[in-house]
């Protein structure tokens, strides 16, 4: 079965960090992009940030930027989302996602507007920010 697992979510207090890991269960990252999504309760799920393949190319959405950072680990096949200055806000279940490529091929560049690009997701993990 092809799936993906995240971990690395818990409670933490306003200000703190947390660190996000997304491995895949039945097949590789390599020339996959990495997305990380988040869903607030009753809210849409919405994209926080995503990675190329290579791992050079990386986008954020604007309330994270200058407070996540995404990277990737191709020899371990594993992406982190490295989440600083967290506030009550970012509180929701965050998901890794990933998109294949096509033919061989993967995009130079990573997008996160299309959802239905992504095949595999994970379960989600709980993110949760006290004031």
């Amino acid at each position: 079965q092809l799936r993906l697992v995240e971990s690395g979510g818990g409670l933490v207090q306003s200000g703190e960090s947390l660190r996000l890991s997304c491995a895949a269960s039945g097949f590789t990252l390599d020339y996959h992009e990495i997305g990380w999504f988040r869903q607030a309760p009753g809210k849409e799920r919405e994209g926080v940030s995503c990675i190329s393949a290579s791992g050079g190319y990386t986008k954020y959405v604007e309330p994270v930027k200058g407070r996540f950072t995404i990277s990737r680990d191709n020899d371990k096949g594993t992406v982190t989302l490295q989440m600083n200055s967290l506030s009550p806000e970012d509180t929701a279940v965050y998901y890794c996602a990933a998109v294949p490529p096509v033919e061989g091929t993967a995009r130079v560049m990573c997008a996160m507007d299309m959802e239905q690009e992504y095949h595999y997701w994970g379960q989600g993990t709980q993110v949760t920010v006290s004031s």
